[in-house]
This record gives structure tokens, sequence and C-alpha cells, in this order.
């Protein structure tokens, strides 16, 4: 995972990332501002806005070294107020390792989401049945179609386990801007879906054109993956310090403006940016609170990142 190069913490944020050392009470933050939060349209339950994406970061042999790591990352997670948490089974052990982290921490309260990516009805099924084992679940809050593939049969299923009582919200995604047509094809064909999982970010808008409107319109749930475009955007302004303007937004550093240009769009329900540090878990969380950036704000944002 590449570092997050010019990672800055204000003092409230720095009082914050103390009260999450592991030794410390879980109840911590119960002093300090909550993490905004959003409603899912199908069902009015709400969800805090900043999530947690495993690809690639959680794909560690569960009896490596870097699941200390991973275990502050999620101690930080749940004692900071975040709730869903999004993997796959394509993404190597995350599954197997979100599983163990969230028995390790004895956590319960945790908002599932995986994916189903395979082809035919009984592999999709296959699938679904080694998630469970994997997650340590017997209901998943949310499974989604994985990049459409073979959509209509992965939707049939799902409602079938839906209708059973075993997933709670059903979704479709994907990760590239030159899908966002055909997720929007899909929803106009499948009138049941719960949640829609794509790409946005300062370096990646198409989904203001079309896909953010529809969602809106709706009364779709959207994920946001690839926030930072896997670093690139935190890449350019490595060098840079943060803008005086920032502190408009209580914003103590790059990451956390990122985030709030994502969250400053309504119909973004939860941003999932991935990481493996701790530390940049309490950063993210940050930016899960107001102020969110106007429109003003967010065409300097923008800017900054051009």
């Amino acid at each position: 995972m590449p570092s997050r190069r010019h990672f800055l913490l204000s003092g409230a944020s720095l009082a914050v990332c103390a009260t999450l050392l592991p030794w410390l009470p879980r109840d911590a933050w119960a002093a300090t501002e909550s993490l905004l939060q959003r409603k899912i349209p199908s069902s009015g339950e709400n969800l805090p806005v900043i999530g947690l994406g495993t690809s690639r970061v959680f794909n560690v042999n569960t009896d490596s070294s870097d699941m200390a790591a991973l275990q502050e990352v999620i101690s930080a997670f749940f004692a900071g107020g975040a709730r869903l948490i999004d993997t796959a089974p394509s993404y190597g052990a995350a599954e197997q390792v979100t599983g163990v982290l969230l028995d390790r921490a004895g956590e319960s309260k945790a908002f599932l989401a995986t994916k189903l990516s395979s082809t035919g009805r009984e592999r999709g099924l296959e699938q679904f049945k080694l998630s469970q084992e994997a997650l340590k679940r017997d209901k998943i809050d949310l499974v989604q179609v994985h990049n459409l593939q073979d959509t209509a049969t992965q939707l049939a299923l799902l409602r079938e386990l839906k209708q059973d009582g075993l997933v709670r919200y059903i979704g479709i995604t994907h990760y590239v801007e030159s899908a966002h047509d055909d997720l929007i094809a899909t929803l106009e064909r499948e009138k049941d879906i719960d949640f829609v999982q794509f790409n946005y970010s300062v370096g990646e808008r198409g989904a203001e054109q079309r896909l953010l409107p529809y969602c809106a319109d709706h009364g779709l749930a959207t994920l946001i993956n690839r926030p930072f475009q896997r670093a690139a955007l935190l890449s350019k302004v490595k060098d840079q310090p943060l803008p005086d303007w920032a502190s408009e937004l209580k914003a103590g550093s790059w990451a956390q403006l990122l985030l709030k240009f994502i969250l400053a769009q309504p119909a973004v329900t939860v941003a999932i940016p991935a990481t493996s540090n701790p530390r940049y878990m309490v950063d993210n969380l940050a930016a899960g609170r107001d102020p969110l950036p106007d429109a003003a704000l967010r065409a300097k944002i923008v800017a900054a990142f051009a």
C-alpha cells in the first residue's frame, strides 16, 4: 500500500489518535463529535459516512505479523463510530482476514458488505456459502454483484437469499467510469437493487454527470470506491503544505480534503477508503464530520489537485 506521503494531523486529530490506542478505553470517542450518518433509502437505516475497503490491504496471511496493524485498524474503525466494511472473495484472503479480525475483536455491530464474482447460479451459491464461512456470519448485510459479472443470474440468486433471510441488501458494483452507463442500464432494468458501488473522486468526476443524480432520484444507496485513486491523487500533493482554507473544513490532511469533497455530494452514502495503517484510519474517520465543503470550497479542492 503506497504511503500517505504528506500526512498532517491537526491538534484535535492528534487528541483523537491518542484515544484510539489499544490500551485505552473503547468508549474514549464519546466526548468527540460523531461521524455523520446517512440513510439507506430502501430501509431508512443509518450508516456512518466513512467505511473501510479491504482490497489489497487485507490480503495477508492470518498468521503473519501484518495482522497486528490490521487489528488496530479495526479497533480504530469501531472506536471512531464506523460500521461498514467492504470486501470480496476476489480480494485474496481479505474475507477470511476480516472474519478473523472481527472475531478477535468481539465485534458484532459491523455492517458487512461482500460480493459475488461467479458465473452461474451454483457457483454463485457456493461462493456465497464460502463468504458466510470466511466472515463467520450466517446473515450478511450486503451482497453485491461484482463488476456486473453474470448480473441477471447473480441478482436472481441474491433475491432468493434475501427472501430466505440470509442477505439484508443487494447491490451491484464497478470501479471504472466507462462502466457507469452499464450500471445505470442495470438499475433501469432491475428495480429492487438497494446499493450501487462505483468510483468517484476529485480525479474521476464522471459520476457527477448521470450516476449520482440517478441514484439520488431513484432512492439508491451508494458506496464510493477509489477515493484516492490508489494514492495517485495524494502523490500529486506529497510535497505541498495544506492550503490555509483547509481550516474552514477542519481538515488536517490532504486525504481528509479528498474525502470531504466526496461526502459533500448528498447522494453519497458511504466512502470506503482502504487502509492497513491505523494512523490513516484515524485520519480517514476525521473526514466524516462537519463541516463539508460548499461549491466554492469544492472548486478549490479540485484546483489543488489539478
